[in-house]
Formats: structure tokens, C-alpha cells, sequence
């Protein structure tokens, strides 16, 4: 049972025109939220649906609150007062210990004792599951490999030998961490020699790790992936990648090998990073965007063509296979009218 009081105190705001005692009993949108449920105003776009909701109370801006029929839990930032909230009603894990019968344990492992490893797991040789670990169903740790406090594997996810986990790291299922980069080599006889990838894989404090992600370990040197970051679901980090602290990537994301993304960066689902780039500090990448090149300042950038009706993206097409023709065109047509000296239209970059 929780109470609006108890909402305002976890979001770290402060309630309006309501009474602290009453109890809410879970979350919903503001057009279907009904009494005894708690809702919030985050995007402009829904504030129409602000007059006629019938939530026992709503997380906003004390600016939208004025408009609010219902009382206010008020947050300067009510994202991040709902993320709050809304976690005072998220189930919690099933509190277990021990190891359930069909697991298997390497006698050379170490595993806390109040640590869960669950069915069909296996932990091998010489791997450490720190205290109050949660190892979900059919997960797989390497030899070697730390799993650090509190941490929780969802289920099904794999752990290589000798990675390493930080402390409340969350996993979901399907996720791979040390799988081997894609290293290659082309021999004289056109054969491709596999590489051994002799580096790890080194995961920092509070991390989270999106369903069937996968972290490649590094050739030599360690993948890393510091404090605080946020990895969507079927993202690809390759060997040797580096991420920055507190950055966050969606869905899709493919990062190659030896890439330096920094701290605090936002980057969009379906983004591309070639290797061996180095991504500046907050940097923020829209989505579907293709990185070539390093990023050296902060800000926000983007690549593409956005989507078109097809018959217009049929014509564009169409024009974009003779732009070279086009521009060559133009270069000569500026040439024949500029011989009095005149400044050309094009620079000689775009010359070239």
C-alpha cells in the first residue's frame, strides 16, 4: 500500500491540494487513469488530457499544475519524479537464496550466501557471485567471471569467462556479455584466420543491459562500459569499445571496434559508429543517424533523409543519381560566366 505522501517523499516533490493519508494503487495514463490511481503530465501533447482525467493524483510542472483538477504531486522535472514514484510500485524480485537443484555450481566457484542462482544455471570454475546477486533461469557464468553485488541476471544471459560486472548491474535476458569481437585475418590463400581475443569485458556500477544486447570482449585491451549506462535491447558493442559514464543508447545501436563514445552522450536507435571514432562528451546522435567521423564537440547531430510519400522518394531518387552529373554541369557553367574574375559560386572544396 503506498500513500501520496510516500509519492511526493520517493519523486522528491511536493503534493498540492491533496491529502498525504490517501492511497494510491498503481499508475496509468491520464486518460485512463481512474480513482486511487496515480498518473503524470511528461509531454506537452497529452496536457489536453489534463481537464478531464480522473487520477487520484498527477505527477507535473508546477507551471501545468494550474490546470490540474486533480491534486499535484509538483517536480521541477516530472520525468525523473515519476521514474521515482513508479518504482515504489514495480514488483521485486523474488527474495531467494541458494541454489535450486537443476543449477550447476563449480566446486571452485564462489557464490555469497545470500546469493540466488536459479534453474538450469551454471556457474563454472573459479567465477564469484557477490552478495545479494540474483542469477534468473538458464543463465550461463564463465570461468572466472565476477558478478558484483546485488546484481541481477533476468534470465538466459551469458557471461563469458573472465568478465567482470560491477555492483547493481541489471541484465536482461538474452544478453551476452564476452562474447568474442569479430577479429580476422585474410591469410595468402584467401582463408580468414580467426584472431584470438586475449582482452575482457569490464562493466562499472549500475549498469543496465537490454534484452539480447550483445558486449564483445576486447582483442587485447578491455571492452568497457562505464558507470551509470543505459543499453537498449539488440545493441552491438564490438571489441575494444569504450563507453563513458551515464550514457545512454536505444535500440539497434551498432558500435565497431575501438570506438570511444564519451560521458553523458544520448544516442538514437539504429545510430552506426565505425570504429576507431572517439565521441565527444554529451553528444547527442538522432536516430538512424551513420557516424564516419569523430564527434569532437558537444551537441546534437544527425544524418539521413527522413522519410517521403513514395512517389516523392521515387523522384528524389531519381535526382540524387544525377547530382554528379548536375554539379559538374554547374562548375562549367560557372566557369564560362566568370571570366571577368568574378567569385565563384562553389569553393574549390566543392569543386573537388
Amino acid at each position: 500500500m503506498v500513500t501520496l505522501g510516500e509519492v511526493a517523499a520517493a519523486a522528491g516533490a511536493r503534493l498540492q491540494g491533496g491529502d498525504a493519508a490517501t492511497v494510491v494503487v498503481g499508475v496509468a495514463p491520464l486518460h485512463r487513469a481512474g480513482p486511487g490511481q496515480l498518473s503524470f503530465l511528461i509531454h506537452p501533447r497529452y496536457r489536453s488530457c489534463l481537464a478531464t482525467t480522473q487520477a487520484a493524483a498527477v505527477i507535473l510542472s508546477p507551471e501545468d499544475a494550474r490546470d490540474c483538477p486533480a491534486p499535484a504531486v509538483m517536480a521541477a522535472n516530472p520525468q525523473v519524479a515519476y521514474a521515482r514514484a513508479a518504482a515504489l510500485f514495480e514488483p521485486a524480485a523474488e527474495a531467494q537464496r541458494g541454489v535450486h537443484p537443476t543449477a550447476w555450481v563449480s566446486p571452485t566457484a564462489v557464490v555469497a550466501a545470500d546469493a540466488w542462482i536459479g534453474p538450469h544455471c551454471a556457474v563454472e570454475a573459479g567465477a564469484v557471485i557477490e552478495t545479494g546477486v540474483i542469477v534468473g533461469p538458464g543463465c550461463v557464468i564463465g570461468e572466472q567471471a565476477v558478478i558484483g553485488a546485488g546484481s541481477r541476471l533476468v534470465a538466459r544471459v551469458t557471461v563469458c569467462h573472465r568478465v567482470r560486472l560491477g555492483r547493481r548491474v541489471l541484465a536482461h535476458p538474452g544478453a551476452v556479455i564476452g562474447s568474442d569481437g569479430f577479429g580476422l585475418a585474410l591469410d595468402a590463400g584467401g582463408r580468414w584466420l580467426r584472431i584470438p581475443q586475449l582482452g575482457c569485458v569490464v562493466v562499472g556500477d549500475d549498469v543496465e543491459i537490454g534484452a539480447n544486447t550483445t558486449i564483445d570482449r576486447g582483442a587485447l585491451e578491455d571492452t568497457v562500459i562505464e558507470d551509470g549506462v543505459k543499453l537498449d535491447n539488440q545493441i552491438q558493442v564490438a571489441h575494444n569499445v569504450h563507453i563513458g559514464a551515464h550514457s545512454a543508447l536505444a535500440g539497434c545501436v551498432g558500435i565497431a571496434g575501438s570506438a570511444r563514445i564519451g560521458r553523458h552522450c544520448m544516442i538514437g536507435g539504429g545510430v552506426g559508429i565505425a570504429g576507431h571514432l572517439e565521441i565527444a562528451d554529451r553528444v547527442q546522435i538522432t536516430g538512424m543517424s551513420l557516424v564516419t567521423q569523430s564527434i569532437t564537440e558537444p551537441g546534437t547531430y544527425s544524418s539521413g533523409l527522413a522519410v517521403e510519400p513514395n512517389r516523392r522518394w521515387n523522384k528524389i531518387s531519381a535526382r540524387l543519381r544525377r547530382l554528379d552529373e548536375l554539379f559538374r554541369r554547374l562548375i562549367a557553367l560557372e566557369r564560362t560566366i566568370n571570366r571577368n574574375n568574378a567569385p565563384p559560386l562553389l569553393s574549390q572544396n566543392d569543386q573537388d
